[in-house]
């Protein structure tokens, strides 16, 4: 059979599979699951072209770190064929352990264990299926292999995962300020002591990488209608699981069942294989087919919750820098007891507040060195004469306040 195929990516063009096995790991159920998870969770409620999935994604930071081993190379860096696969293998399987909605699925119903740990654990698995042909990529993975360097590529502030999610996500969301120069970015790489460094003529690209992170975030992935949907879903999915620990049999595909109906443990997951199996079959499709049954459910806060989901009548959400007001918590709470028949506690499904973080750049351990023409390594923050940069450096945290529209 013939596994040296060519792919027509709506980004980048033809890119090429490169080696067999690269080709057997995309054929596996594990990788093909990432056909049938959205890569921007809810975010097609608001940029409706937002429908490329994870699978998009990974071939997409494959075939950068194609042209990064490339460029390397170039300036006589030594990477042999072996350790050029194995950083390809790290990189196509970064997110092999997302579920489906991740952010809101891990903190409701995959407690303890964050998709980090999944997608090491089914690498572990996939290794032993391979015959321990995954072993290297596995290093580079955890930066355990002896080239630190390939780690950076794979996990790091210039890695090949960011490079490819904000190109790609700027292209199905058409929201432009999220465009990088990733070319020309990969071109200026270079390794020195070990590290990956940018040389000092690619400083300009970097600083709009870093601005296009920021402008991405609050324009994309922390947009208020996104965090109304994602926290929408996140209550949706709480307040399943406390029916289901509650003994109730709600409708569910047997995989979504198994997470909703026990408490697993990051134990567990690791130490009994059928958990991990579970999890490997479980994509959009369980979550939304549940939500289409629930909001006919016969418990009230679910099946409001479901219908407003289904219908886009999302929560209304208060982006502010300070603590919202508890005058107007207080306000539309008693609102809520009006409206809803629910218990006191069952009202924090319609009101409620919460946090949000944004920083686009951590200086320090993994921080963006440039490579000066003097040939000293200076972090971005210090060789760019942008002075914004270091305000970007900063974690910027605000408060949200959801509650139903029917409120106000």
């Amino acid at each position: 059979m013939n596994k040296k195929k060519i792919i027509n990516d709506p980004v980048y063009g033809f890119i090429s599979i490169p080696t067999e096995l690269i080709f057997d790991l995309i054929e596996h159920p594990y990788f093909q699951r990432l056909r049938y998870i959205k890569q921007l969770g809810m975010t097609h409620l608001v940029y409706p072209g937002a429908l490329h999935t994870r699978f998009h994604h990974a071939l997409g930071a494959m075939h950068l770190m194609g042209l990064a081993i490339e460029t390397l190379r170039s300036k006589g860096h030594q990477i042999t064929a072996d350790e050029e696969e194995g950083v390809t293998i790290a990189i196509l399987l970064h997110d092999i352990g997302h579920g489906p909605f991740s952010h809101a699925l891990e903190q409701s119903i995959v407690e303890g264990i964050s998709h980090e740990d999944i997608s090491t654990l089914l690498m572990n698995k996939l290794n032993g299926q391979f015959n321990g042909r995954l072993t290297m990529a596995i290093d580079i993975f955890n930066g355990t292999y002896n080239k630190k360097f390939l780690h950076e590529l794979v996990s790091g502030q210039l890695d090949m995962d960011r490079m490819d999610y904000l190109n790609r996500d700027s292209f199905f969301t058409g929201v432009s300020e999220g465009v990088i120069s990733f070319d020309r970015i990969i071109k200026m790489l270079n390794v020195v002591g070990d590290h990956i460094a940018v040389e000092e003529k690619g400083i300009y690209s970097i600083e709009k990488f870093l601005i296009a992170r920021r402008l991405m975030y609050w324009q994309v992935y922390l947009h208020k209608t996104v965090i109304a949907a994602e926290q929408l879903l996140g209550k949706i999915l709480k307040r399943s699981r406390e029916l289901a620990l509650s003994g109730r049999r709600l409708f569910a595909t047997p995989a979504l069942d198994h997470f909703l109906a026990n408490t697993i443990s990051k134990d567990d997951f690791i130490n009994k294989d059928h958990h991990i199996e579970i999890f490997a079959s479980l994509d959009d499709t369980d979550i939304m087919s549940a939500i289409k049954v629930w909001a006919n459910d016969s418990d009230p806060v679910l099946s409001q919750l479901c219908r407003m989901l289904m219908q886009r009548n999302l929560y209304h959400v208060d982006i502010t820098n300070k603590p919202p007001d508890k005058k107007l918590i207080t306000h539309l709470i008693g609102n809520a007891k009006k409206k809803y028949p629910v218990s006191e506690e069952e009202l924090s499904y319609f009101v409620f507040a919460d946090t949000i973080k944004n920083n686009a750049y951590k200086p320090g351990d993994g921080s963006i060195r440039i490579l000066m023409k003097d040939s000293t390594i200076q972090d971005i923050t210090i060789a760019s004469d942008n002075s914004n940069l270091e305000a970007l450096a900063k974690t910027v945290k605000k408060y949200i306040l959801c509650y139903t529209k029917t409120l106000i």
